[in-house]
């Protein structure tokens, strides 16, 4: 009788604790064999640069890493090795590094306070070739997508993106007004109409804004 061939995993996580929790749980399972786990990221790629030939059905990663982190990780498995499975089990929920992983082509995202019965499904799921995710990762994906969506509506004027500029540079309403010949009153519309339109608080908010959208270099 010919012997079930395991499923070859890689996990990387940067805390000890969850590692070794994570570790406990797939040791148990005797689908799976762990044949490596890293601390960051940089290590996972090395392994995988040295071991082209190994077949890894699938790598466990964390987002937030040394050295290279989740994200960066994931682009580089995808591109590099895209037979590899990825699932990542972050406490990390912020709409746009869920929105880059997803259109990176990650293969699931849970959080780290999923059960232990949710984590061996998604596993379960990837290895069979579907998607996994959670659903409150589902929920801020669908945010994700209606705040780039309402983003990419946002038209600004060319003398508009000019104030952005200089605001994300501290120049300041005085300043602005000098160097394009306005009034100081007029640069404070603009400052008050922008902080409305760009959805933000103050002129932090703007100056995050331009930095952002690359109008500052």
């Amino acid at each position: 009788m010919k012997l079930q061939t395991k499923y070859k995993l890689i996990i990387a996580d940067d805390h000890k604790m969850f590692l070794d929790g994570l570790l406990s749980i797939l040791m148990h399972e005797s689908d799976y064999e762990i044949v490596y786990t890293a601390n960051n990221g940089k290590d996972i790629k090395k392994y995988l640069d040295i071991n082209t030939k190994e077949n890894i059905d699938l790598a466990i990663l964390d987002i937030n890493m040394p050295e290279i982190d989740g994200v960066t990780l994931n682009q580089y498995i995808k591109n590099k090795r895209s037979s590899i499975k990825t699932l990542m089990v972050s406490m990390l929920t912020e709409p746009q590094k869920i929105y880059q992983l997803t259109h990176d082509g990650v293969d699931g995202y849970i959080s780290k306070n999923a059960k232990k019965t949710e984590l061996l499904h998604a596993i379960e799921t990837i290895l069979q070739g579907n998607k996994y995710f959670s659903e409150n990762i589902k929920n801020i994906y669908t945010k994700s997508i209606f705040d780039q969506d309402k983003e990419a509506q946002i038209v600004l004027t060319q003398r508009e993106k000019q104030i952005l500029q200089l605001i994300a540079q501290e120049y300041t309403t005085q300043e602005i007004a000098d160097t394009l010949f306005l009034s100081k009153y007029t640069i404070e519309g603009y400052r008050t109409s922008l902080i409305s339109k760009l959805k933000v608080k103050n002129l932090v908010g703007l100056a995050k804004y331009a930095i952002k959208h690359g109008l500052v270099d």
